[in-house]
């Protein structure tokens, strides 16, 4: 992928938006990857779009490995299926957003879908020869969220992918829901948060009793959790006292308290989801049974935010390569005609080797304005192109993170991105 800067239709901002206290929705809005609609809404612009798509391939890869089949499902949701679960009551859920057609019927907008994919399972499962069966979705989630101070990691209109299994027993569902658990480390590892994020053993809210939360340990989090770093595991403070602590098998002095906001979550439902609907399967012997429900969130949207949030310093983003809208920032200094032509086709070798280049073609825009642009949108690697540098020899290359550059040949510099690729 590739694309010319002069070609963008946003703009980046110098200035603070007034409105945002939080760092991730400042960076992003200045940058031209968000747009703020309102309090908790926020569209997501060309560059955005790139980091939630980067976002989405790397958990579809992982969920795809699991043999899990994708699909979407959708938003507007049946008042009878959620009261057959008692989850339409907004005392139960207290986050719902509810409309009515023009005949009065009314109806919700999708803050989870275990209710309406469990509907629709009945369809396809009758028999345990129809089971094991997992399936997820990229959607856009709708909660009515009190607060929405944390730019994109709290939204009241968020991407989020949700993963459903259904399986015959406890045992069955326990391997899928290990399966999940490994996958979604493998998730956070990849987009650069592994070392930083935990599983926490948490309140299941409005979903069960208890679930598993992975928690990334950051100062803008609304959560907090104790961490035993040594275990790789954590405990969220809702459910910290002296009987989780013994079941867990940690002590109060190994634990280190700290912020941390949640990107995914797990839950084991069991059966009670499927006694409610009437989700059963025929077992080997011909008893009717059961099937047993495993939820999987991972916040898409939420990711972008902790993301920008986590890997920022005071000059901008530093998207970590996975995620990055592009691998490389080609910028153009001069307006020499010779100059000019040597960036036009480097631009091309780089689009035949398959990199991908954010290409700052603007003739009216000063060094001082493209070098502060580039560090503010953050690719991994900024190469420039100049009069100077091709005197010298070649262009300029520097990672996001170092402060000096160097200069090398155009065919070395091709040999080094396309062997780093």
């Amino acid at each position: 992928m590739y694309m010319k800067q002069s070609s963008l239709f946003t703009k980046t901002r110098k200035e603070i938006p007034a409105d945002e206290v939080s760092r991730n929705a400042e960076l992003l809005i200045r940058g031209g990857f968000i747009y703020k609609e309102m309090a908790g809404v926020y569209a997501y612009l060309p560059l955005g779009f790139r980091v939630l798509e980067k976002i989405k391939n790397i958990v579809r890869e992982e969920m795809n490995t699991l043999g899990s089949n994708e699909l979407i499902m959708t938003n507007l949701q049946r008042k009878e299926l959620w009261e057959t679960t008692g989850r339409w009551d907004d005392e139960a859920v207290d986050i719902w957003f509810k409309t009515k057609l023009k005949n009065d019927m009314e109806l919700g907008l999708a803050w989870s879908h275990e209710e309406p994919i469990t509907e629709m399972m009945k369809n396809y499962v009758s028999s345990y020869r129809d089971l094991p069966i997992s399936v997820y979705q990229f959607q856009t989630k709708l909660r009515n969220e009190l607060r929405t101070k944390s730019g994109i990691m709290r939204g009241r209109e968020f991407v989020m992918k949700d993963m459903y299994t259904y399986a015959q027993s406890a045992e069955e569902l326990q391997k899928l829901y290990d399966d999940a658990t490994e996958a979604y480390k493998k998730v956070f590892q990849r987009i650069g948060l592994g070392d930083i994020t935990y599983i926490t053993s948490a309140s299941g809210g409005a979903f069960t009793k208890y679930s598993h939360e992975f928690q990334t340990i950051t100062d803008a989090g609304e959560d907090v959790i104790y961490v035993n770093r040594k275990k790789n595991l954590a405990i969220n403070e809702e459910v910290y006292n002296d009987e989780a602590l013994k079941e867990l098998g940690i002590e109060k002095e190994d634990l280190e308290k700290v912020k941390a906001v949640e990107v995914g979550n797990i839950f084991n439902f069991g059966t009670e989801k499927s006694e409610k609907m009437g989700l059963y399967f025929t077992d080997e012997s011909g008893e009717q049974k059961p099937v047993h429900l495993g939820s999987y969130g991972i916040g898409i949207t939420r990711l972008m935010g902790v993301i920008a949030e986590h890997f920022a310093d005071d000059r901008g983003i530093v998207w970590p390569e996975s995620v990055a809208p592009f691998k490389v920032h080609l910028v153009l200094l001069g307006n020499e005609e010779d100059t000019k032509n040597q960036a036009e086709k480097l631009y091309k070798d780089l689009q035949e080797n398959n990199i991908e280049v954010l290409f700052d073609d603007r003739v009216d825009v000063t060094a001082g304005e493209k070098f502060a642009d580039a560090d503010l949108l953050g690719m991994p690697i900024r190469i420039v192109i100049s009069k100077r540098s091709i005197e010298n020899g070649g262009v300029e290359i520097k990672n996001r993170t170092e402060k000096e550059n160097q200069i090398v040949s155009v065919d070395d510099l091709l040999s080094l991105l396309t062997a780093n690729s």
